[in-house]
């Protein structure tokens, strides 16, 4: 047998890919090209067929890394609530309604602190009177926060997240004389009800008509611990 004979298509095990293409090339026309190639189990198979299962291969390891790219993305997007009220407002509104939040959390917890440390002749009425007045206060701070996420925001979610926005001051002296502490929350209240009013404007510009009615209520139960505290401390 002649060494330098090429393999015939019965060796076809012995053949490379591309010296069986060459093979099939010289039995058809140059007009008539190889529609035979080897495929991956080694056997010859329609060189469109092969074409096809790569085209499938590539498309299935596409959709894995699409699919993997959107689960990444899901963990990293932010959770925004749908919602008709657009990007600028839902900014506007959330800025606002945190930062009266956060002053809400600081009101109460001064309130609660000269609840805790009342002293003197009156000292069973201004008690139950600041807790009563640091319940409607605590009362306040979820239906805020879920405001701001119902909009598309999002709130405060730390102690020190509350201390960089809050506008109230802390009190954290050994001892308050019990009218101070009387004029001091009535002043606190009355800086809540203004920036309450502006909160509203924000909502109102904005057509935010959930908020703006519950910042009406909060308004007026300000306003009456205001009223509370002007009538006791005189």
């Amino acid at each position: 047998m002649d060494t330098n004979q090429r393999p015939t298509i019965s060796g076809v095990d012995e053949m490379t890919e591309k010296e069986i293409d060459q093979n099939l090339a010289s039995s058809f026309p140059a007009s008539d090209p190889p529609s035979w190639t080897l495929g991956s189990d080694h056997r010859l198979v329609p060189a469109s067929a092969k074409e096809a299962v790569a085209a499938e291969g590539i498309a299935k390891e596409r959709m894995a890394t699409r699919r993997r790219d959107q689960l990444i993305e899901r963990r990293r997007a932010p959770l925004a609530t749908p919602t008709d009220l657009g990007e600028v407002a839902m900014k506007d509104i959330s800025g606002a309604m945190n930062a009266i939040l956060a002053d809400v959390f600081a009101l109460y917890v001064k309130t609660k602190s000269f609840h805790w440390h009342m002293s003197g002749p009156h000292f069973r009425d201004y008690h139950l009177l600041l807790d009563d007045q640091a319940g409607e206060l605590f009362a306040m701070t979820d239906p805020i926060a879920e405001r701001v996420r119902k909009v598309g925001g999002m709130t405060l979610r730390s102690i020190g997240h509350i201390a960089r926005t809050q506008r109230v001051l802390d009190n954290d002296a050994e001892y308050v004389e019990p009218p101070d502490m009387l004029a001091e929350l009535r002043e606190d209240n009355k800086a809540l009800a203004a920036r309450l009013r502006e909160a509203h404007n924000v909502s109102e510009e904005h057509r935010d008509i959930a908020t703006t009615s519950l910042i009406e209520t909060w308004i007026d139960e300000t306003e009456r611990r205001i009223w509370f505290l002007f009538e006791a401390g005189r």
